[in-house]
């Protein structure tokens, strides 16, 4: 736990962290092994993250159940490929099952990969009406207007990694056509040609 330790130490404290509960996905883990992991990660967030803002997520169930039965302070999300890969583990093999063990266990939100979301757009509105926060993750986040039509599905936030390009292209779409994101044709609706590159992206990858 020293390095976790040492980036709450030195990065700066206004920086917010997404500690992921990492796990092997192949070991069948008891539970009192999870509580002592957890219980050790926890005491470090406790005595080290002071006022930083801290979500934890997990791709193990058990362990993001266990880790919001541990402490409430900090929010908790469920990790899920979206149906994208397929587990022994029921529970991580859509996200009708990722909603359901987020209500059961009072989590905060659900994590998907944006592959998961995009084959399955219904689920937005109902984890939306759920009362549950939905971000996303995945190659596709790299796209600006992937973020947009996301935007505009209801998705509360999306993890990419061309920080600076990606923010820079958003926040230039939205000052050259308002906060509404997405250019929209004649009818209201996103540009054909847009939906049929991101279905050919998401078939590809």
């Amino acid at each position: 736990m020293f390095f976790l330790q040492e980036a709450f130490e030195k990065v700066n404290p206004k920086v917010g962290f997404n500690v992921e509960l990492k796990f092997d996905d192949n070991v069948d883990y008891k539970q009192d092994h999870l509580i002592h992991v957890l219980q050790v990660i926890l005491k470090v967030v406790n005595e080290h993250a002071k006022e930083r803002p801290i979500i934890f997520s997990s791709f193990q169930p058990d362990a993001a159940l266990l880790i919001k039965k541990l402490q409430q302070r900090y929010p908790v999300y469920f990790l899920t490929n979206g149906g994208t890969e397929l587990y022994n583990d029921v529970r991580r093999n859509s996200l009708e099952e990722a909603k359901r063990v987020a209500l059961e266990g009072g989590l905060d939100g659900i994590v998907s990969e944006v592959k998961g979301v995009f084959r399955n757009p219904s689920a937005v509105r109902e984890i939306k009406e759920s009362n549950l926060s939905l971000l996303t993750y995945g190659k596709l986040n790299n796209y600006p207007e992937t973020v947009h039509v996301q935007r505009l599905m209801g998705v509360d936030g999306v993890i990419f990694d061309l920080v600076e390009e990606i923010t820079k292209a958003v926040d230039e779409t939205n000052m050259r056509k308002g906060r509404g994101g997405v250019e929209k044709g004649e009818n209201g609706g996103i540009e054909l040609s847009f939906l049929l590159n991101l279905i050919s992206q998401v078939i590809q990858h």
